[in-house]
């Protein structure tokens, strides 16, 4: 009873002796670890139960850590308000004092996890200009690294925690988060910079609510909020690299080979009607939930916004279309009622729901038979006539929008990019920006569909032009496969 529910553990100071010894080892009978700040032969450590600490600030920590012990009443001692009530929050531009990446700056965020020697619990550091010395008005770029250790955390974990920063940033009155990795923005409202909040004030409410949330699996962290610039696009380096490995891993899973799809309903403070359906081959609209992410997230936190979903041969609807009994059960209940059918592989037939948190926004294009990709970073105009925000105020919110849909960007080249629709080949306009930075699989999976070897360069972008006319016959020069297949609509 005492090992398990009388959570103590005991610090054996000074010289050891016969007595020392005994004492201890009656307490580790009772449950209580020992921890002494003499040094101890490698056969006289007993791991988690009898060590040796000569810090004695460390060994306080660590006797909380291996016992257990979760401190979550954590004074979150800022200057505006916080808390679930202010998600939702929007700042718009005449309410803003700062603001950081969005497109306007260098931005990333990226979660690490790290030994217990490389990080100290509740550390905040600010690397660059704090708010008070910034310019109302004016965009700084921002990198946010969140160092984590925990014993029983593990390196899946890391996007789960990184997709956090969005909910608990939000949490604070006066500060408007959206977006993730590389694609985040940030607000500061003028309120909140007159009542006197700072980065660091930013770090605090990170820590406390990320140590509130997730005492289970942390046991301490560290964050830097860096707004130089030269740091920033250092830290962006590094984080590019963990995104890549992370994206890799599921480049062997398949739809087919799984049982199980997720919901991620992360979003919805902004979007209430939003749901994504997360699979091994799509990851969610925002580009930074893959299927493993969702499946560590439910681990996590089984009530939590990922939940899984059945997708057995009893649930199916459509085969080819990607429509089961399930998900369709799953939009109703999570989406208020307003979506009660979903098709997994099509964009023409009741599509994925959208929000504002999207990577891309894909549409068709008829006049060309195919499809155009915008995205976030593209400033410019799209062959539909619409910008990236005019596009995703149109169809972002929870929309259902039949022709239209926000995606990840390595969604574009999955093996169940809308199969339905004609797949792949029915993408014939991308900025060039994009295309640059897909093009080897891009490539590689044009070959996989019989394209040739060179597909990337059949796709149109804003060299080529921005009205159907130019695109069309630059389509034809090409001998582009979406204008063979069967037309759209």
């Amino acid at each position: 009873y005492q090992r398990d529910r009388i959570l103590v553990f005991v610090m054996a100071l000074g010289e050891r002796d016969i007595v020392k010894a005994a004492a201890s080892f009656a307490a580790i009978y009772l449950g209580f670890p020992i921890i002494v700040d003499q040094p101890l032969d490698e056969d006289e450590i007993w791991p988690d139960w009898y060590f040796s600490v000569d810090d004695y600030d460390e060994m306080m920590q660590e006797g909380i850590e291996v016992r257990g012990i979760k401190i979550t009443a954590i004074e979150i001692d800022v200057p505006i308000a916080h808390g679930p009530a202010f998600e939702g929050e929007a700042i718009r531009r005449a309410e803003m004092y700062v603001e950081f990446g969005g497109g306007r700056s260098t931005a990333c965020e990226l979660v690490n996890m790290v030994d217990s020697d490389d990080i100290t619990d509740g550390k905040i550091e600010i690397i660059g200009p704090d708010i008070a010395d910034m310019e109302e008005g004016k965009a700084y770029p921002m990198g946010i690294l969140i160092k984590v250790y925990g014993r029983k955390f593990q390196s899946d974990f890391e996007p789960v925690l990184e997709r956090r920063i969005h909910y608990f940033m939000n949490y604070g009155e006066g500060v408007w988060h959206m977006g993730q990795r590389d694609q985040n923005w940030m607000r500061i409202s003028k309120g909140a910079q007159a009542a006197g909040f700072t980065l660091n004030d930013l770090g605090k409410i990170m820590y406390g609510y990320f140590k509130k949330e997730y005492a289970a699996i942390v046991d301490r962290l560290e964050i830097q909020l860096i707004t130089d610039q030269a740091a920033v696009e250092k830290l962006l380096d590094e984080a590019h690299a963990k995104y890549q490995s992370r994206d890799d891993r599921l480049e062997t899973l398949r739809d087919e080979a799984v049982d199980e799809f997720y919901t991620c309903t992360l979003c919805q403070s902004f979007a209430p009607t939003h749901i994504c359906f997360v699979s091994p081959e799509r990851t969610g609209l925002c580009g930074a939930v893959s299927w493993l992410d969702a499946k560590a997230t439910y681990e996590i936190d089984p009530v939590g916004v990922c939940q899984p979903i059945d997708i057995t041969e009893k649930n199916i609807i459509d085969k080819e279309k990607g429509e089961w009994s399930s998900i369709n059960t799953e939009a109703a209940a999570r989406t208020q009622g307003k979506t009660t059918e979903v098709c997994m592989y099509t964009m023409m037939d009741r599509p994925m729901t959208t929000c504002g948190c999207c990577e891309c926004i894909l549409a068709m294009l008829p006049e060309c038979n195919g499809f155009m990709v915008t995205t976030r970073e593209h400033k410019g105009m799209t062959p539909i006539g619409m910008t990236f925000s005019t596009l995703a105020g149109m169809v972002g919110g929870g929309n259902q929008t039949p022709g239209f849909i926000g995606l990840g960007r390595l969604y574009i080249v999955s093996r169940k990019f809308l199969p339905a629709d004609g797949g792949l080949g029915r993408m014939v306009w991308m900025p060039k920006e994009l295309k640059d930075q897909l093009a080897d699989q891009l490539n590689e999976r044009g070959k996989e569909e019989g394209f040739g070897d060179n597909f990337a360069d059949m796709i149109a972008d804003e060299t080529v032009g921005e009205d159907p006319d130019s695109i069309m016959a630059f389509l034809e020069e090409k001998g582009h496969p979406a204008l063979k297949m069967d037309p759209l609509m």
